[in-house]
């Protein structure tokens, strides 16, 4: 029996959802953790699709929505999250530890897929906070890189502690058997913070305003909707931004039904 079966925790599968064991936790800081879960047999989702996660609560299952980090082929299920200290579920989530329980959603869905994007060069990848994860799902695609000359992923974050995955990117996915090739020619990470000192400042916007976006890419220092493709994923306040930074430059915004020059997850928007 795990710690939230002994906490008086029910777990039991429904049509929608199935039951779950936690492989592993990493906390990165006092807010910030991931972890993954077991993944079912049958459980298939295209890179940057989100689904849903949750604990029991007063008798029936809490659930939230959840991006995928992890590479559409991978054996397990991995997420990042933040630590709420008053959110209904993410003040327990945080809790949970290798072998506990937790139920997943059976059915994955979103817009931040590469088949809500017409055909082109440059791909960005642009996030702040845990709209990192499904880019990192995007980023171990071997198919974003034979769609897409570059890859570009900017992660803005308050401080440098909150840069999770830090590491695996700048090494440019090395050790990654499918894409640590491809990725050494073809992706960039541009991490970013807003309040500590760091190498790279400010955010989002004020990178595109300087063209420090684009330093390592050695093409265009602006973003061409002939030519460039977008994916923004975040806080609603970056989203709103940027999605009307790129409405005025003649981006149109796609879907799975009419793909665009960029997407946002509108699930989490609306």
């Amino acid at each position: 029996m795990n710690d939230l079966s002994r906490q008086g925790f029910d777990f039991a599968p429904t049509g929608a959802l199935s039951v779950e064991r936690v492989n592993w936790v990493r906390h990165w800081n006092e807010h910030l953790f991931s972890f993954a879960v077991t993944r079912p047999a049958s459980f298939r989702f295209r890179s940057g699709e989100f689904v849903m996660l949750g604990l029991p609560a007063n008798g029936r299952p809490l659930l939230r929505a959840y991006s995928i980090a992890s590479a559409s082929y991978a054996d397990e299920l991995e997420f990042l999250s933040i630590k709420v200290p008053d959110g209904p579920l993410t003040s327990r989530l945080c809790h949970i530890q290798p072998g506990d329980q937790i139920y997943l959603g059976r059915k994955p869905t979103g817009t931040l897929v590469a088949d809500a994007l017409t055909p082109g060069s440059r791909l960005f990848l642009l996030s702040t906070g845990t709209g990192l994860a499904p880019f990192l799902s995007i980023v171990r695609d071997p198919d974003i890189y034979d769609r897409f000359g570059q890859i570009v992923l900017a992660h803005c974050v308050r401080s440098v502690a909150d840069l999770a995955y830090r590491t695996e990117l700048e090494s440019q996915l090395a050790g990654d058997p499918l894409v640590q090739d491809q990725a050494l020619l073809q992706f960039h990470y541009v991490p970013t913070v807003t309040r500590e000192p760091f190498r790279t400042t400010g955010r989002l916007g004020d990178l595109i305003e300087s063209g420090r976006l684009f330093d390592t890419l050695g093409g265009p220092a602006r973003l061409d909707p002939a030519t460039d493709r977008v994916m923004l994923c975040g806080s609603m306040g970056m989203i709103r931004d940027l999605s009307a930074r790129l409405d005025a430059l003649g981006f149109k915004e796609g879907s799975n039904a009419n793909p665009g020059a960029y997407v946002i997850e509108r699930a989490f928007v609306d």
